[in-house]
């Protein structure tokens, strides 16, 4: 009997072993897709509950496909009142270049990258804090999920993320329309115990809207939020408190500024910040503020808040992590700051309009021993009247606190302050300050400097105690017989020295230098 030809022979083996390939990937076929709904949704050891509608499973790219998926709590199925935990209905999750090893042989998949597309989730919590600290996140979201699957890459696409407070169904965060890209992530038991539960290499984030509620009870809102590693991006940005004024002061003990804060544009730029040693960092060379409105308001209806005020120095040199901006600019921008002594009478309001400043060598003063200046240029116009200047700079490491500032107020109508200075001192004035200049050396305990001021056609206007509608006219013009209501064209000058408040601000202290130079020109 002849033997069989060799190309024969190699058919018939080549065929048994395509044959035994198809049975041993029908085999694997028949097993992972017995054993991947085990792992998802039967023996999964995350606190949650996992169902979907389809799954697709090639072994031959080695890709899952999941569709209609569902994400609740397992202790909710048992208990329907208590609702803490994250709530999740995703359109489709996309997992590629899986490890078959780790299907077969363990209750986890491990994977290249996964894209999750048009998930909406909600994480109901039993406080209105939407991050209490690191071990939230890592307990919450991080360390469940990490049980059941591990890739270095997420793409996560088209998401609509919420936090909601349970008790009372209070929104604390809100994020719409969200993508984000993480790459190279790794998830140890060390990084699991890090400020951040994980570690990546680059980041990238954006999204239509930005909601959130801060735990001092002010709603941030944002528009097209973009960031990555070395940048941040935001329109629209707001900061407005959830009281009105009057029931922002009932809730006082002491007084307390209300701030409202909007920004059409702000840009940080080659932005490095995340933790190092456990330690918080955040540097950037640049951040611009563009088209910023800021209000601050003031009520003296509350008892004063008598702690000593810190100058700046103190405050940066006293923040608690490395903090570093080498520039940062608020361009064509609105301040004003309000002042009221009752709801009757109103606030005084003071503008500064066209506001333009320039701050360089910010920094904190943590494990630092020396460190240039920060210089501190405005420009702008005061009431909207009047072009101002100043130059302000102070020493982050001088523990006297000193400071210097200097500048100009020119051509200023002083009618213009009368909305301030009626509810105010119930007084109003009349005439125009041509050149105010002022140059003042201090520190946390006293200031002196220069003042000087030419003036024209200054009168005073006192209005009556209980009918502070009506003017006082015998006050007036016992006010305006001790008042020199002319400069004559010259230039007064005169020196200022005084005392620091300690509970003042630094404001209040710097408006008291004005005023005692005003007072020492003009009586």
């Amino acid at each position: 009997m002849k033997n069989k030809p060799l190309y024969l022979k190699i058919i018939i083996v080549a065929s048994c072993l395509l044959v035994l390939a198809l049975l041993v990937n029908l085999g694997l076929n028949i097993w992972i897709n017995t054993k991947l709904p085990e792992i998802i949704s039967e023996k999964n050891e995350t606190p949650y509950h996992i169902t979907y509608d389809q799954l697709d499973v090639s072994l031959l790219s080695r890709d899952i496909k999941a569709s209609g998926i569902v994400i609740v709590p397992k202790a909710s199925m048992n208990d329907t009142i208590n609702k803490a935990g994250i709530y999740s209905k995703i359109e489709s999750i996309e997992i590629t270049d899986f490890s078959i090893w780790n299907v077969l042989f363990s209750d986890k998949i491990k994977a290249h990258s996964i894209a999750v597309n048009r998930p909406e989730v909600v994480l109901y919590k039993k406080n209105r804090k939407a991050v209490n600290n690191s071990k939230n996140i890592r307990n919450e979201v991080v360390e469940p999920f990490q049980k059941l699957i591990a890739v270095s890459n997420v793409n996560l696409n088209k998401g609509d993320f919420k936090i909601i407070y349970v008790n009372d169904n209070t929104p604390v965060l809100s994020v719409k329309n969200v993508t984000v890209q993480l790459d190279g992530i790794l998830i140890t038991e060390e990084t699991l115990e890090q400020k951040i539960p994980f570690s990546y290499k680059s980041y990238a984030f954006d999204c239509d809207s930005l909601f959130f509620l801060t735990n001092q009870q002010y709603y941030i809102r944002a528009n097209n939020v973009k960031t990555t590693n070395s940048g941040l991006e935001l329109k629209n940005f707001s900061m407005v408190s959830e009281f009105n004024r009057k029931q922002f002061v009932n809730q006082l003990a002491k007084e307390k500024d209300l701030f409202t804060l909007k920004a059409e544009d702000i840009n940080i730029k080659n932005m490095d910040w995340g933790f190092k040693d456990d330690q918080f960092f955040f540097y950037t060379t640049n951040i611009v503020l563009d088209k910023v409105y800021a209000n601050i308001y003031r009520s003296k209806i509350p008892e004063d808040d008598l702690s000593k005020k810190k100058l700046y120095n103190k405050l940066l040199r006293d923040v608690p992590f490395p903090l570093k901006i080498d520039t940062l600019s608020v361009r064509n921008s609105l301040l004003e700051y309000e002042e009221e002594k009752t709801f009757e009478k109103g606030a005084g309001l003071l503008t500064f309009n066209k506001f333009n400043l320039t701050a360089t060598n910010l920094q904190s003063g943590f494990l630092q021993k020396k460190m240039p200046d920060v210089k501190i240029k405005v420009d702008c116009r005061f009431m909207n009247t009047s072009p101002m200047k100043v130059d302000w700079s102070f020493n982050v490491m001088d523990k006297s606190d000193g400071f210097n500032i200097k500048g100009s107020i020119l051509n200023f109508d002083t009618d213009q302050i009368s909305v301030f200075s009626k509810p105010y001192i119930n007084a109003t004035t009349k005439g125009i300050l041509d050149k105010v200049y002022f140059n003042f050396y201090g520190n946390d305990v006293n200031a002196k400097g220069d003042f000087a001021l030419e003036y024209h056609d200054f009168k005073v206007k006192l209005y009556k105690k209980k009918k502070p509608e009506k003017e006082s006219k015998i006050k007036s013009a016992i006010g305006n017989l001790f008042i020199k209501n002319d400069s004559n064209g010259e230039l007064k000058e005169t020196e200022v020295e005084l005392k620091r408040i300690q509970e003042k601000s630094f404001y209040n202290f710097l408006w008291r230098c004005i005023a005692e130079g005003l007072v020492k020109i003009l009586l």
